[in-house]
């Protein structure tokens, strides 16, 4: 609820400012002009945007992985991957890291319950697809399912959640 206000309140006060991007055209510039997992990850730390976001970024070599909450002018917090330290995955659901999740949208206690079960030595693409395509994760909303690979594949999947299911 506040960061959708906070985009709401940012997309009308800009003043004009052409610097600012849309979180759209950011990604596809790091895509289009990145030419490592730290470049890409600067890139996306740094430039202004018109609205918040997340960005979700993974490289190429192991425990290359970050989740970057962003504001309109500087990040806001920043999860990596630390395989030492236990962090061999991280999960993003619709809300901040720092806060709880509403009780009607819990998404990322089931999902973190759902990848510990799997476990990093048995975690892949079809474990990813299941943890996702999963009641509360999978829910009415849910238009469909993307799974994207640096090395190996891309996969998308149409999703639709059969009744009984819940609307969020």
């Amino acid at each position: 609820e506040g960061r959708v206000r906070e985009a709401v309140v940012s997309t009308q006060s800009t003043g004009g400012d052409r610097n600012a991007q849309w979180m759209g055209f950011l990604t596809r510039n790091v895509m289009e002009q990145a030419n490592s997992f730290s470049e890409a990850k600067e890139m996306l730390m740094n430039q202004e945007l018109l609205a918040p976001a997340y960005y979700i970024l993974g490289g190429n070599s192991t425990g290359e992985g970050v989740v970057i909450t962003r504001s309109m002018n500087k990040v806001e917090d920043m999860q990596s991957l630390n395989i030492t330290e236990g962090r061999w995955y991280l999960l993003q659901t619709n809300y901040d890291p720092w806060d709880e999740c509403p009780f009607y949208d819990d998404r990322r206690t089931p999902g973190n319950i759902c990848v510990k079960q799997w476990g990093q030595e048995n975690f892949g693409f079809k474990s990813l697809y299941n943890v996702l395509s999963t009641k509360p994760n999978l829910n009415k909303l849910t238009v469909y399912t993307s799974l994207l690979s640096v090395r190996d594949d891309i996969q998308t999947w149409l999703q639709d959640c059969k009744t009984p299911c819940t609307p969020w």
